[in-house]
């Protein structure tokens, strides 16, 4: 996914993975770096790159990490009785 949207906006995979890093909450500073000055310039150019939020979408979905327990076990036993803080995480994961 990371690739198919580098190539749609013709940049490199890394700035991309920036931009999505630095878009995520909670996220207020990213460690760049690269072998060559071209490298760490392309890099540095993720803090002015706005991914649309298709794009955020897409790579939210195949970065997500497997629910835990007892988070699934909640999500798939009380998924109607849940409130605000566990919805907070359980939430962003699709129904089961």
């Amino acid at each position: 996914m990371l690739l198919e949207i580098a190539k749609e906006r013709k940049c490199s995979a890394a700035r991309i993975a920036l931009a999505w890093l630095l878009a995520r909450p909670g996220v207020t500073s990213v460690i760049i770096g690269g072998r060559t000055k071209e490298q760490f310039e392309d890099n540095l150019g993720a803090a002015e790159l706005e991914l649309s939020a298709g794009e955020m979408k897409r790579l939210e979905e195949v970065s997500r990490p497997p629910l835990l327990y007892p988070y699934w076990h909640q999500a798939w036993t009380a998924g109607d009785r849940l409130g605000a803080t566990d919805l907070a995480l359980i939430g962003q994961y699709p129904k089961a």
